[in-house]
């Protein structure tokens, strides 16, 4: 019985088509098109904030880029994959929601498929480092201080090369990239793990090392982080002002880079799920109504972080500048006395 179950079970996986090989135009749009139209509509707009957010934050930070903090050129980083999110891959989704069909084709598909996982899987494993650099300078003072501006080009070029490595496997063989149910985008072949047990294989590697993991080390960071903050402010508050000032920023930077994991993740977590359940749920079981909101949100989550910055940069001003005057006024009244 146990030999026949293994061979229905591996026969139902050779039988089984995804569904850019049921029909014949994989590429058609199966949504209507005043569905279309709004979409395009919102991801036009999404991607207009997002350059020109993204865009200000580098522009911004290359007017002072010898003086930037490793956290800040970690933003500066994080800004880039989102602006290459926007300039490489949105034109493609937009021109073919407004088509009512994915318009580029094959060779179209599996370039926007791997530009989106390169730059997403980018962002991620950026924040990942973000949020380790800000564990080290509040939990362990004694290793964040000899963090300096070449560690963090040093874990550039890691990151870069993490991301090219996850997105270009796909090419060797081992997975592939597929338009999604609704035909008018391409993300990473989900279905795969339908087919086979190195499918299977192959999703499960990269959910744990470019979703998992790397959110595992964002939370673990934050948490210890929070549980720190208490205690580190009242220890502070017998420091001189020098110390006060520099706690501030780095705190400052803390709020950043957990805001942006947050915006992050609850932007990429619904689109995580929805294709966990299409790679390991019952074959098409997913509606392709329901996959599309999720899809439209993760593209989204290049917009908040300028927004987030620029935020929290203009509170720390408002608030911050009367305090540090504070502080600047008493300490030149302790030099005079």
């Amino acid at each position: 019985m146990n030999g026949m179950a293994s061979d229905h079970n591996a026969s139902s996986q050779e039988e089984y088509l995804p569904h850019y090989l049921q029909k014949e135009d994989p590429f058609a749009s199966k949504l209507s098109r005043e569905a279309d139209i709004v979409a395009g509509f919102y991801l036009t707009v999404i991607g207009i904030l997002s350059t020109l957010g993204n865009g200000y934050v580098i522009f911004m930070s290359s007017k002072r880029k010898k003086k930037l903090r490793p956290a800040e050129i970690m933003t500066v980083n994080l800004a880039v994959c989102d602006l290459g999110i926007s300039v490489v891959g949105k034109p493609f989704s937009i021109i073919s929601f407004f088509s009512h069909r994915w318009v580029f084709g094959w060779m179209g598909c599996r370039w926007y498929g791997w530009a989106g996982f390169f730059f997403g899987c980018g962002s991620l494993i950026t924040m990942t480092a973000v949020s380790l650099d800000r564990y080290l300078k509040i939990c362990h003072l004694s290793y964040g201080t000899w963090l300096k501006r070449h560690h963090a080009f040093i874990c550039l070029a890691i990151i870069w090369a993490y991301a090219t490595f996850w997105a270009t496997v796909p090419f060797a063989g081992v997975g592939s990239y597929a338009p999604e149910p609704f035909g008018t985008s391409c993300t990473l072949d989900w279905w795969l793990a339908q087919a086979s047990v190195a499918g299977q294989a192959f999703i499960l590697s990269i959910l744990f090392f470019c979703l998992l993991f790397p959110t595992a080390v964002i939370v673990f960071s934050y948490v210890k982080i929070i549980l720190k903050v208490k205690s580190s402010t009242e220890e502070v508050a017998h420091y001189d002002t020098r110390i006060q000032n520099s706690h501030i920023l780095e705190m400052k930077l803390t709020k950043v880079a957990m805001l942006i994991c947050a915006g992050f993740l609850i932007a990429w977590i619904p689109y995580a799920v929805v294709s966990v359940w299409s790679a390991f749920g019952q074959p098409d079981s997913v509606p392709i109504q329901f996959s599309v909101v999720p899809t439209l949100l993760a593209k989204s989550a290049a917009m908040y972080n300028p927004i987030i910055y620029q935020v929290i940069d203009c509170k720390f001003a408002c608030c911050g500048s009367g305090g540090l005057k504070t502080l600047q006024k008493k300490s030149s009244l302790k030099k005079s006395r």
